[in-house]
């Protein structure tokens, strides 16, 4: 099972604990907003209150490419918060776990 198999299946599950299971331990998320990075104990906190929220919607998530050193995904989401991004995430992998995520979001009306 790929990567991004194993990401999409969990998030699909909201099973926040296999799906950290697919991030390095020295991973760090570059927020698209400010440019701020948080690392994988500052970030585990707000991506567990996400998946867990009935309110956090991904739709048409696809894998745009993915090797062994990099997946990209787009995909539709409705965030708990009641705001609609079309977001491309770009991971960078290292021993087959994602070890930087950056993201590129654009607003858009519900999806």
């Amino acid at each position: 099972m790929s990567l991004y198999e194993k990401m999409n299946t969990a998030s699909d599950n909201r099973d926040v604990e296999a799906w950290l299971d697919c991030i390095h331990d020295d991973f760090v998320f570059v927020r698209h907003q400010t440019g701020a990075e948080m690392s994988k104990d500052e970030w585990t906190p707000m991506v567990t209150a996400m998946m867990q929220s009935d309110q956090l919607e991904i739709k048409n998530q696809r894998c745009i490419y993915e090797n062994e050193e990099i997946l990209v995904t787009h995909s539709m989401m409705n965030f708990p918060d009641g705001t609609s991004e079309a977001v491309m995430v770009v991971n960078k992998l290292k021993d087959g776990k994602v070890i930087r995520v950056e993201t590129g979001a654009t607003p858009i009306e519900s999806a």
